[in-house]
């Protein structure tokens, strides 16, 4: 049997995704020309979390979208020839818009990497920011995050497991001893 670690609670996370907030409205003045973008499966509910909490603050609905990047990732042959892919859906012009990138947890940079090169297959962004739940601070290639809610050196071995009420029927997120 693994051990578990609960690492963040419900509130937690709030407390996360209200810094979320926070740091993009002190950093964005003209909040029209921005647009959010989450990895499927977690990351596009963060991006609606957040969306949803400036809306409350500002009365403005961000564009938000999600990317499934399975078919960019560099590892797709070792990990399954027949990958699940998900729906990719980014259904407002990117060009020349400040896009935030949310993903749940960061590791090696590789997700990311994917990211990238799909959201640049779909358009030419201004600028791109990344914004994660988890920083595993285990990188391979350099990317780093412009907001991490947290930043956790565990070994590689060990998981981080996110929950969403959404998907999970909780929020939560746990580390996995192996």
């Amino acid at each position: 049997m693994n051990k578990k670690t609960l690492i963040l609670n419900e509130n937690g996370i709030s407390k996360i995704i209200d810094s979320m907030v926070y740091s993009i409205l002190e950093n964005e003045k003209d909040l029209k020309n921005i647009a959010f973008i989450g990895i499927i499966k977690r990351g596009d509910i963060i991006a609606k979390r957040v969306a949803e909490r400036i809306s409350k603050l500002k009365n403005i609905d961000i564009p938000i979208g999600k990317i499934d990047i399975n078919l960019y990732r560099d590892d797709l042959s070792l990990i399954d020839y027949q990958p699940l892919v998900r729906s990719t859906e980014v259904l407002f012009d990117i060009n020349d818009k400040v896009i935030y990138l949310f993903d749940d947890v960061f590791f090696t940079g590789r997700t990311i990497r994917s990211a990238l090169v799909e959201i640049l297959d779909i358009g030419r962004p201004k600028m791109i920011k990344l914004y994660v739940l988890i920083d595993r601070k285990s990188r391979e290639l350099p990317i780093r995050p412009d907001f991490s809610g947290i930043e956790l050196e565990i070994p590689k071995k060990d998981n981080i497991n996110v929950f969403f009420k959404e998907l999970d029927g909780k929020d939560s997120v746990e580390k996995e001893e192996n």
